[in-house]
């Protein structure tokens, strides 16, 4: 969609109200500082895990590292990623080879047809490394874990089941089939498959599952349940709950950021206008929440009781910014003062580490799953992911804005 002369108009305007803030349009150099104090940081974390020979997920409650599980870790794609980021900026070789080697742990996994954040996993780590490399093996890899996705694929219920309930704690939910925002994610890497295989097949699973969760997923408000089990014969709604928010009725924040990612994806390749719509509705409720604190940093639970003394959750609001910058270029409404804004903040002394602190990870102030008690204000992997990602994605844009005017 191209953007009118009004949006044009509106952020210039935009950008004047911000200077009068003293919050102005993010400099080439600024973000060349962002990214290369992200570059320096990693690399001391790069170093900790080269002498584990593991992947770091986070930090304990004790504060010691927490290295992702070997047996299959939803978040064992994202340190890989940011690697591969960190190669596309500085085009350092070791980055590169970082996220080779790293990511070369976890291949086998492509095969697992136990979970469903194959997408997660392998999207953010092989994807992005398809993407900047061409590289043809990375390919075949992502296409067995594209096609092991799309075995949990429920025709009658029309969705990708997220949890088995055969085991663990989400066996004791009475859950059948349980879907979750989550999911959303995943269906990149599907829409991707189909895009360089010329194979329908998983797009055709990727919009079946995303229209049925635009259907059942969402309040009449546009918030967004977390969990929505189905009957699995019939496909019907059984239940409506959550996993990792405060309530089954609450706003669990950063499942409204996984909703309104996954549906700027859906419009990036369908261009169907109902996925821009609810991308655009979900941006719009998550800025106007009367709950988002004035710098921009969600509470873990739109709903948590004790606000404002509330853990905040910086990873929703790097996965928000950067969907705003995506979402802003298909939109006529002004999205990317809000992802400068955003990113601005998750850029002070309040939410960025100092250099060689909090483990070597970028960013501080995350929340995990508060009802599991685990990853309650920690650093963790996927936050520093989006946050690069967002810096990558402003970035590029501003790459191409000056190409733009010089030519």
């Amino acid at each position: 969609m191209k953007r009118s002369l009004f949006k044009s108009f509106g952020i210039i305007l935009g950008m004047i109200a911000f200077s009068a803030c003293s919050i102005k349009q993010t400099p080439q150099s600024t973000l060349n500082d962002r990214l290369n104090f992200a570059s320096v940081q990693t690399s001391l974390l790069l170093k900790k895990a080269m002498a584990s020979q593991k992947i770091p997920r986070t930090v304990t409650e004790d504060g010691h590292m927490h290295w992702t599980r070997e047996g299959f870790d939803w978040t064992e794609g994202f340190f890989p990623g940011t690697c591969w980021y960190l190669y596309e900026f500085t085009k350092d070789s070791k980055w590169k080879e970082a996220a080779s080697h790293f990511q070369k742990k976890f291949e086998d996994h492509r095969l697992m047809p136990l979970y469903h954040d194959l997408g997660f996993v392998f999207h953010c780590s092989y994807g992005q490394g398809y993407r900047i490399t061409g590289n043809n093996e990375y390919k075949k890899i992502l296409i067995d874990a594209g096609n092991t996705l799309i075995t949990r694929f429920n025709p009658k219920v029309g969705c990708i089941r997220s949890w088995d309930v055969d085991k663990g704690w989400q066996s004791k939910r009475g859950w059948e089939f349980p879907v979750i925002i989550d999911n959303m994610m995943n269906l990149e890497m599907l829409f991707e498959l189909s895009k360089i295989t010329g194979d329908k097949k998983y797009e055709d699973v990727a919009i079946s599952h995303a229209d049925v969760t635009l259907k059942n997923h969402f309040r009449p408000d546009i918030s967004s349940y977390h969990v929505v089990d189905y009957d699995s014969i019939t496909g019907e709604v059984r239940n409506k709950q959550t996993a990792q928010g405060y309530a089954h009725e609450s706003e669990w924040a950063r499942g409204q950021t996984w909703g309104l990612y996954g549906y700027t994806i859906c419009y990036r390749y369908t261009k169907d206008i109902k996925y821009l719509k609810q991308a655009e509705k979900i941006a719009d409720f998550i800025i106007n929440h009367p709950s988002i604190p004035s710098d921009r940093i969600p509470y873990w639970d739109y709903d948590a009781p004790k606000i404002p003394n509330e853990p905040r959750d910086a990873s929703a609001a790097a996965i928000t910014a950067s969907a705003l910058i995506e979402l802003d270029g298909y939109s006529d409404k002004d999205y990317l003062s809000e992802a400068k804004l955003i990113l601005s903040n998750l850029s002070s002394a309040k939410y960025l580490a100092a250099e060689g602190e909090n483990h070597n990870f970028i960013l501080m102030h995350s929340v995990g799953s508060i009802p599991h008690n685990n990853e309650i204000d920690v650093p963790l992997n996927y936050a520093d992911y989006y946050y690069v990602e967002a810096l990558m994605r402003l970035y590029n844009l501003d790459n191409k804005e000056q190409n733009s005017l010089k030519n």
